[in-house]
């Protein structure tokens, strides 16, 4: 039977030990560490026989002692700044959190979740992030006044944005999707569909996305030949928004026969608008939004068509961006574009 003492060293409880991966893989001790911390100054034989080892023993290393050797603590922030409520009601910032959850597991990371808001949040948010908790951070911080971004600006860790960083025109690291030309895929879709009268629902104008969103739509429509005027109508990506901003639409341009909505949750507020008014869709009015969200777009009536993006790649990409930079502190930054593609359905 096993006896541990109460107050003994990990070491002494019994579990395998650095020095009894060394003794099995027949090298040093320090050789053990370098070839389990991925040192480049070890071979790649004497790494084979220390990782087998570590295997058929079932060490696992301190993560304190290794965070000494690695100078690194396992663990990623995922920064969200907007108030709680509208995060936990937003299909695609739900999204977003699990796919950082998964994409930082599988590169071995642990995810730290932030809430950004108040002034109190920011405060405390910069001290944590500069406190030596995370590696890294990976940021969405969507609207341009927001002060995060440039509170961000002299932290020692690396962080990468997901979208356009607030009031930050270069030197940073972003991840974003290419939300004008995605608006321009579709409205081109319904202005070839035969619509000449093609409103929008707008995102909120101190939002990158949405100003680029909208930005597509004006100029597809005036290429087209098409007059932009009288047909846009600010939302606020929710639910409500979308379904009051097509209130006014129809009262303001009844002979509207198409609609480009800038987020799906939007749309589907749209949709029950143009349902409550008896107008029928596509034949008297088409509907095509932004997101494609798996949860929402193939489910409304009729099925919606929608701009696809997917927020794993753009999580993906994000994290690949930071481990780079993690490995590499003087890495150029740069924006990385990410193409989206339109998904047909039903609406149009």
């Amino acid at each position: 039977m096993k006896v541990t003492r109460v107050g003994a060293r990990p070491e002494e409880d019994g579990r395998p030990t650095l020095e009894d991966v060394a003794a099995s893989a027949g090298v040093s001790r320090s050789t053990a560490s370098r070839a389990l911390n991925d040192d480049g100054y070890v071979s790649a034989r004497s790494r084979e026989k220390v990782q087998a080892a570590a295997r058929e023993l079932g060490y696992s290393p301190n993560q304190a002692a290794r965070s000494l050797v690695t100078r690194r603590t396992g663990a990623v922030a995922v920064v969200l700044s907007e108030p709680e409520a509208r995060l936990l009601d937003d299909p695609y910032r739900t999204a977003v959190m699990r796919a950082g959850y998964r994409e930082l597991a599988d590169v071995g990371c642990q995810m730290v979740l932030i809430f950004s808001d108040t002034r109190e949040d920011l405060d405390r948010t910069v001290r944590f992030l500069d406190g030596g908790h995370v590696d890294g951070a990976l940021v969405f911080a969507p609207h341009r006044t927001d002060p995060l971004p440039k509170a961000l600006r002299q932290l020692r860790i690396p962080v990468v944005y997901g979208g356009q960083a607030a009031g930050l025109k270069r030197g940073v690291h972003v991840v974003d999707f290419d939300n004008e030309g995605g608006a321009k895929l579709a409205v081109a879709h319904l202005v070839e569909s035969g619509h000449h009268r093609i409103a929008t629902i707008a995102g909120p104008q101190d939002q990158s996305a949405a100003i680029d969103r909208l930005s597509g739509w004006r100029k597809t429509l005036l290429d087209a030949g098409l007059d932009p005027a009288d047909l846009v109508e600010e939302g606020d990506f929710t639910l409500t928004g979308g379904a009051k901003a097509m209130s006014n639409l129809l009262a303001r341009r009844p002979d509207l026969d198409a609609v480009f909505v800038a987020s799906d949750m939007m749309a589907l507020g749209a949709l029950r608008t143009l349902h409550s008014a008896g107008r029928s869709i596509p034949s008297d009015v088409a509907v095509v939004s932004f997101d494609d969200n798996a949860t929402l777009a193939p489910e409304m009536d009729p099925p919606l068509t929608s701009v696809h993006q997917d927020p794993r790649e753009q999580v993906h990409a994000m994290v690949e961006t930071l481990l780079a930079v993690m490995d590499d502190r003087d890495l150029k930054p740069r924006q990385r574009i990410l193409p989206v593609s339109l998904t047909r359905r039903a609406s149009s």
